[in-house]
């Protein structure tokens, strides 16, 4: 299930944009190293980085960068492919040390090559990435990567090393450039060319930080019981294709790719012992996913599709028929992909891909029972599993359950707060029954969620004159304003 983003959200930033923001995974700075000689010096970890900016301080700027992505940046989302890159990302985070706060894996809809991390353990990782990685363990080893250099606080280590600028100094003059890694049409236009300049020379100063992810990323993907040859493999594929083009890709750009550092990922991963790991079918689903939903026109992706199954050209046959039901899912062919889901459920009927093509075939043909009937079977085995749940609001709220949707929203709103589907899942149930109070604070949340505050008061305000004689809900419709104007102010003194 995937349930389109506002389009006016783009627009809402205007206000709030350029408050704050965070370094891209190179951690490169805009501002001068007073002392050339300590370029490459790494300061411990711990006392000295919280010199820099405390962990609550960078984690308050993480929260507000990552509230304007949500509005500037082709986020996905997808409920499937969140638990997907999340549940891969916490099995990496679960053997790393060091960890001061919980990560947040997203995905980006862009066919670059590339993933970023910033401030308070946020990681986008480009659909583009998981299209062009051959495995799970490639995938894996880039996300481990970009999990050491914020535990390792690399972050906060350059700001350390700059001597006459502030924290949120360095963060606001970034906020373009991790802008154009997350999306460069929206970002390069931001971001000057003598400040352009600056950040590539910038680039010399962070090798030490990009070797120190490199060791303890591989190390991590190894406890995670990946191939720790995955590494030098990736990186080894991006030098070759890199050789065929003009410009290197975007995650060449933020990771510089020396002979030496491949060199050293084989070298590292020689001390651990290899690994056959078998092919996962969740990342093959994943990978078909995003070229059905995300990649080239339904037609043309049934044909290919067809093709790979038949020339037999896929590594699990399974993951190649998923993509061919939702492709002719995406063409309106709902009968055929149903064909193609049911086979596949018989195999693996708790398997969530599957599960949520199935939900989406009911409610096209209308057929919103069967889909709910399934869903709460599932629950009965999953219930707090997010999936499920946003697809089983969504199908009683299609149906016009609208009461029962909106509990569950709200009950896995008080789990994830910050989930923007299912906060514009809750907006739009409430609007289809013309519940008009709660429409417009659900509303309010949503642009809150991409720090367009402004137009969440409004929001509010609207609410209040639905409010009627409910003093206690015009209380609190006072009470969140106020908390909406506290943060206004906040993004000020950043």
């Amino acid at each position: 299930m995937e349930i389109s983003r506002l389009n006016y959200i783009r627009s809402l930033l205007a206000t709030t944009l350029l408050c704050a923001s965070a370094l891209v995974v190179s951690f490169n700075s805009l501002a001068q190293v007073k002392n050339n000689d300590q370029k490459n010096a790494l300061p411990e970890i711990g006392v000295v980085a919280s010199d820099a900016i405390s962990l609550d301080k960078e984690e308050r700027i993480g929260d507000i960068l990552m509230r304007q992505l949500r509005g500037q940046a082709p986020l996905v989302t997808d409920p499937v492919l969140d638990e997907y890159i999340q549940d891969l990302g916490n099995r990496l985070v679960a053997q790393a040390e060091n960890v001061k706060f919980p990560f947040n894996f997203f995905l980006i809809n862009s066919a670059d090559i590339n993933a970023f991390a910033f401030f308070g353990g946020h990681v986008g990782v480009h659909t583009g990435l998981i299209y062009n990685a051959e495995n799970e363990s490639e995938l894996a080893s880039v996300l481990a990567h970009e999990v050491s250099h914020v535990t390792q606080r690399h972050i906060a280590r350059r700001i350390q090393s700059q001597q006459r600028s502030s924290a949120l100094q360095i963060a606001s003059l970034l906020g373009s450039v991790l802008l154009a890694v997350a999306n460069p049409e929206a970002g390069i236009a931001a971001v000057s060319a003598s400040q352009a300049a600056a950040q590539q020379a910038s680039i010399n100063y962070t090798r030490s930080n990009e070797k120190e992810a490199d060791r303890i990323g591989i190390q991590i993907l190894a406890q995670s019981g990946y191939d720790p040859e995955a590494a030098a493999t990736f990186f080894g594929k991006l030098a070759e294709k890199y050789r065929l083009r003009s410009t290197p890709f975007a995650y060449l750009l933020t990771h510089p790719l020396p002979q030496s550092r491949i060199a050293d990922a084989r070298s590292r991963a020689a001390n651990f012992a290899k690994r056959n790991i078998p092919a996962s079918l969740n990342f093959h689903l994943a990978k078909a996913r995003i070229i059905a939903r995300y990649y080239g026109k339904p037609k043309d992706n049934i044909v290919a599709f067809e093709s790979i199954i038949s020339k037999q050209q896929y590594v699990i046959e399974d993951a190649a028929l998923y993509g061919l039901a939702l492709s002719r899912f995406e063409n309106e062919e709902y009968d055929k992909a149903q064909d193609i889901i049911t086979h596949l459920r018989e195999k693996a009927p708790d398997n969530l891909f599957y599960i949520d093509t199935a939900t989406d075939i009911f409610i096209a043909k209308n057929e919103h029972d069967k889909a709910i009937e399934m869903l709460k079977e599932q629950a009965k085995r999953t219930p707090r599993n997010s999936v499920i749940t946003l697809n089983l609001a969504n199908a009683l709220k299609e149906k016009g359950s609208i009461s029962e949707a909106t509990q569950i929203l709200k009950d896995y709103l008080l789990v994830d707060p910050d989930n923007f589907l299912a906060l514009q899942l809750l907006s739009d149930a409430y609007g289809q029954s013309r519940q008009m109070l709660e429409m417009h604070q659900s509303k309010a949340e949503v642009y809150a969620l991409v720090a367009a505050y402004p137009r969440a008061i409004d929001e509010l305000h609207n609410a209040y004159n639905f409010a009627g004689d409910r003093t206690l809900e015009k209380q609190r419709i006072r009470a969140r304003i106020d908390q909406f104007r506290e943060e206004i102010d906040r993004l000020k003194t950043l």
